[in-house]
């Protein structure tokens, strides 16, 4: 079950009526890894995250690289141009904020065996 919707997607960027399929599957995919992290997240909180996943993943293929890559060189006649992909690899992945949003940040937690529970 997907957190968010095509037309979800579509109000944050310009989003290809075409590739709604797409996009739902990927939504879906992005639902998965929300409820790894934490499914007790508000709804509010997983449709913002599951966009944003998605939004990375669309913006990552616009920039020319291969799946898998974070750096290319191109160079021709002395010249030569380096980048890097700042959007990962094109796979789905929850970001530092995204992670916060869901109440799942860089919380420690742990049980201690000397304290009584209530």
């Amino acid at each position: 079950m997907a957190y968010a919707t095509f037309d979800d997607i579509a109000k944050r960027i310009t989003a290809n009526e075409s590739d709604w399929e797409r996009y739902d599957a990927l939504l879906e995919d992005a639902a998965i890894i929300i409820d790894a992290y934490n499914a007790n997240a508000p709804e509010t909180a997983k449709r913002l995250v599951s966009c944003n996943m998605v939004i990375r993943v669309i913006g990552s293929e616009s920039e020319g690289m291969p799946i898998g890559a974070t750096q290319m060189t191109a160079s021709a006649l002395g010249y030569s141009q380096t980048w890097a992909n700042a959007n990962g690899s094109g796979e789905l992945y929850l970001t530092k904020m995204d992670k916060k949003i869901l109440g799942a940040g860089n919380r420690i937690g742990f049980l201690s065996p000397y304290k009584e529970t209530e």
